[in-house]
């Protein structure tokens, strides 16, 4: 991994007018060069060429660009060839720079090249993948955001501050007998504490970072019939599940994605809560109550004129309490949100609360949220040692955990200790990135 000269499609398998090409690598300028007859473009400037393979003769008229290293994406000798995006082109282009010793790149490979060259740390280069791969535009500007190296810059704010007061924990250790000022070691609390308050701020954040990078998710409750698939067929605006007058019909979850207030959101449709007729009925109620137990939202749905009844356990996330049917004319049941599925009635209401609700749970108007796992579990380590460190009764034991918690804090953005984890971030990429 990481050796060598690479190259992949970076715009994508599907058939297009324009197919590009990148290559990255020691050997990247030599290939090109051999492509378009001995000469490379000047650098970052498009050059319309003619490229050529000793072999095979003429392979297609392309722009070509060049980014010698270190000024690139990777920090290598870089190109782009932008191709006409016919399959025999991609490929004849792409037999040409394999005879010449180049290699497909793997997944990831381009970004992880970039990271090991000092062109982004860890963090920025995970933005790049969330990125690529958001759906919304909270989810775009959540990703601009990482990439343009706020959290990285919030991280290693905490980091260096810890190494500052690191250095007044050594003098306490190594002069012990010196009557160094009472002002170090209040300055050094001080500051431990406060940089242990704003981590502790962070993780304290309800995973909103977490929730909009994934997604969230809305399941559906009710007994038999109150028409929870007409629902989800209504916000879905397609057919998702068979709508029938037969109770029971929903027997396992239904999932579909939809986006609320610009937020991915996954609608699950639950069987009909009840005593099940049947073991497979009995399974489809015992995932739909598990569902609702891990939702972010339980919509829970009655009929109008029904009284107002909650099937879902304690332990279910938040509720919305919808009177479906209300088209019939029956009044109810108190604070039920009153639509009818059917004909649309109270549709846009609904729409409009639950995409208040979705940006509710993950708008973040402070500094950068947190956006994974992998973050968290590390800040909470750094938050754990922090306290220890605050609460040490000898200094060489306070200045040992004020190396640990800058230690966890150097994995999320690569500083430190972080091979172990890097076939993990960068398997997750699409080829070509």
């Amino acid at each position: 991994m990481c050796s060598g000269t690479i190259f992949a499609l970076a715009s994508g398998s599907a058939r297009a007018a324009i197919a590009v090409l990148r290559l990255s690598g020691p050997a990247a300028g030599p290939a090109v060069a051999a492509l378009c007859g001995g000469t490379l473009p000047a650098p970052r400037h498009a050059s319309l060429r003619r490229l050529r393979d000793p072999c095979s003769g003429l392979l297609d008229r392309a722009l070509v660009l060049w980014f010698p290293g270190p000024d690139s994406y990777t920090g290598e000798d870089c190109a782009e060839l932008h191709l006409h995006g016919g399959r025999a082109v991609i490929d004849g282009v792409a037999g040409a720079l394999t005879e010449a010793g180049l290699r497909p790149a793997e997944p990831g490979e381009f970004t992880r090249r970039a990271f090991l060259n000092g062109r982004m740390d860890l963090v920025e280069a995970e933005a790049v993948h969330d990125l690529v791969a958001a759906e919304t535009e909270a989810q775009r500007r959540q990703a601009l955001r990482q990439l343009e190296g706020a959290l990285g810059a919030l991280y290693q704010d905490w980091a260096e501050r810890l190494r500052g007061i690191l250095g007044y924990q050594e003098a306490l250790i190594d002069f012990p007998d010196e009557d160094l000022p009472p002002e170090v070691e209040a300055q050094l609390l001080t500051t431990l504490r406060a940089v242990g308050g704003e981590l502790r701020g962070h993780l304290n954040d309800a995973g909103r970072g977490e929730k909009l990078r994934e997604g969230l998710f809305f399941a559906i409750t009710g007994a038999p019939n109150v028409g929870k698939s007409t629902l989800i067929n209504a916000l879905a605006e397609r057919e998702v599940a068979i709508v029938s007058d037969i109770p029971g019909t929903t027997r396992d979850a239904l999932e579909t994605r939809v986006v609320l207030g610009g937020v991915p959101v996954t609608l699950v449709d639950t069987a009909g809560l009840r005593q099940a007729s049947d073991s497979i009925e009995a399974e489809g109620v015992r995932r739909a109550i598990a569902r609702a137990e891990d939702a972010d939202l339980v919509m829970v749905v009655v009929e109008a004129g029904s009284a107002s009844c909650d099937p879902t356990p304690a332990e279910a996330a938040n509720r919305l309490l919808i009177a479906n049917k209300a088209d019939l004319g029956l009044p109810g049941p108190d604070g039920g949100l009153r639509i009818s599925a059917k004909t649309g009635l109270g549709m846009d209401e609904l729409r409009a609360r639950l995409a208040q609700v979705a940006r509710a749970m993950t708008e973040s108007n402070g500094p950068p949220p947190l956006t994974r796992a992998r973050h968290r579990a590390a800040l909470l380590e750094a938050a754990q040692h922090l306290d220890a460190a605050e609460h040490a009764d000898l200094a060489e034991l306070r200045g040992e955990d004020l190396r640990l918690a800058m230690r966890a804090l150097g994995r999320i953005t690569g500083h430190v200790g972080v091979e172990d984890i890097l076939d993990t971030v960068f398997s997750r990429f699409c080829i070509g990135k």
